[in-house]
């Protein structure tokens, strides 16, 4: 017999793992674009190129501020 503790604890879990499994998903996907240089050829970038870049970033900084607890989220 499994108790209502352990049964809500193992969808908890599930539910974290499915949530880390897309965030790995989404890291790699950003590794293999970044590795591509953004699909980008040195010749053809432009301050649009830049824009989005500088754009992406703020969004990941977001994240990892928020992670790490730096930035605005430092204590």
């Amino acid at each position: 017999m499994t108790s209502r503790r352990a049964t809500d604890n193992t969808k908890t879990l599930n539910a974290f793992l499915a949530a880390k499994r897309e965030i790995d998903h989404m890291l790699a996907r950003i590794k293999t674009l970044s590795d591509d240089h953004f699909e980008t050829h040195p010749d053809a970038i432009n301050w649009g190129d830049v824009g989005t870049l500088n754009h992406y970033s703020s969004l990941l900084r977001q994240i990892t501020d928020s992670a790490f607890r730096e930035g605005e989220f430092a204590k």
